[in-house]
């Protein structure tokens, strides 16, 4: 299949994932948000026949009256027509890995395998690859068995899990794909919460409901906890997505340090929004603070200081060649590195007017975190980003 096929399908499914992403993202953040809100029934005859809570809204030129029922209403029949919000998880999950599979599978020599960090053949990175997602969620799900009835034990050993996931796949994979890893098994832990327990547990209660048996709550809030669980992994996945644009975090050598503190920053984040959606207002002024703390803490561990000129000059002559060996095979008009249809980002390196032009971006990828050439696929040396960096110190003159 050429590059140029599997650029367009990346672009497609990226789109798709992109979008089934915003629709499961958007109705967990609106339930969550409708179950913090929820009142009292203002009727008794709402009370006697189940409701739970309920909440009066307006959007979009109307008004909704939403009821919530822990396990159906008592005084009339549950009506047949039930809308499932499953798809937009299972959308998302498979979107995401059909760009698994095009982007670090099939590339998994350039995307997956960094061989100063570990040398695999392409075969083993792929089996790990989907063997991380699978242990993952195994773990995971252990974990909420064993520790159900403990939340916060339960919750600090998933953190420590996934923490240990960021430690040991940037000692397996290429910076970039471990961060994109931690993310997808994030990703895969929630769509399997959904299919396996919280839509489970639905049908059981429903079946239930239908036959006219006791309603047992247990499945339902089940779900509910995993549901939360969802919730607060939410901005943690997110930040993997966007991470590729950011090679100043998974390049350090604190790479896995920097994602657990942003990590706790997002979750940090998010725990504060869902105090103050809750009715009584309910703050806790140190979440944001510590937040805060954690992205300070992430951004002190990133700091690289600039490179001093050398005393001895650079001329473009000397570092020409390295542009042209290490990063013109993937950065031109007409790439020769396999796997490339066009030039990464737009980034152009193939004369000295492009190399001058995006000096700077050279110097933050390649010299300051060795993000590029992805996963040194060219195989450029120690030596060659010092002559660069020094060139480049030295007001990249051409």
């Amino acid at each position: 299949m050429s590059a140029y096929v599997i650029e367009w399908l990346d672009l497609i499914v990226r789109w798709l994932h992109f979008t089934a992403g915003v629709a499961w993202i958007g109705t967990s953040f609106y339930f969550v948000w409708l179950d913090d809100n929820l009142m009292r029934p203002r009727h008794e005859t709402d009370t006697a026949g189940g409701v739970l809570g309920e909440l009066w809204s307006v959007h979009g030129g109307g008004f909704y009256h939403n009821q919530k029922y822990l396990t159906g209403p008592t005084s009339e029949p549950l009506p047949e027509n039930l809308h499932w919000f499953k798809w937009e998880a299972y959308t998302t999950w498979i979107s995401g890995v059909a760009m698994l599979a095009l982007v670090y599978w099939v590339g998994a020599s350039t995307f997956l395998i960094d061989p100063s960090v570990m040398a695999l053949q392409p075969w083993q990175a792929i089996l790990i690859s989907f063997g991380s997602l699978v242990f993952g969620w195994l773990v995971y799900d252990t974990l909420c068995h064993v520790l159900e009835k403990k939340p916060l034990l339960l919750g600090a050993a998933v953190f420590v899990f996934l923490a240990f996931c960021a430690w040991g796949l940037s000692h397996v994979f290429s910076a970039q794909a471990a961060y994109l890893h931690v993310g997808a098994i994030i990703g895969t832990i929630m769509v399997a919460n959904v299919a396996h327990v919280i839509i489970p547990g639905q049908r059981k209660m429903l079946a239930q409901i239908r036959a006219g048996e006791p309603v047992d709550p247990v499945p339902g809030l089940r779900g509910k906890m995993r549901s939360v669980h969802n919730t607060y992994l939410t901005l943690p996945v997110l930040f993997t997505m966007i991470s590729g644009h950011y090679p100043m975090a998974y390049q350090s050598r604190y790479g896995w340090i920097v994602l657990v503190a942003l990590g706790i920053a997002g979750v940090l984040v998010r725990y504060f929004f869902i105090l103050s959606h809750e009715r009584y207002g309910k703050r806790l002024v140190w979440v944001l603070p510590l937040a805060a703390f954690a992205l300070i803490a992430a951004a002190a561990l990133l700091i690289v200081p600039r490179p001093t000129a050398s005393a001895s000059p650079v001329a473009f002559a000397q570092v020409a060649p390295v542009f042209a060996q290490r990063c013109a095979v993937c950065h031109s008009a007409h790439p020769t590195e396999s796997g490339f249809a066009s030039a990464p980002d737009g980034v152009l390196l193939d004369t000295p007017a492009h190399i001058h032009a995006n000096a700077q971006r050279v110097q933050e990828q390649a010299v300051a975190t060795h993000a590029m050439p992805l996963g040194n696929v060219t195989g450029m040396t120690q030596q060659e980003r010092n002559e660069i960096g020094a060139w480049i110190a030295q007001g990249a003159k051409i």
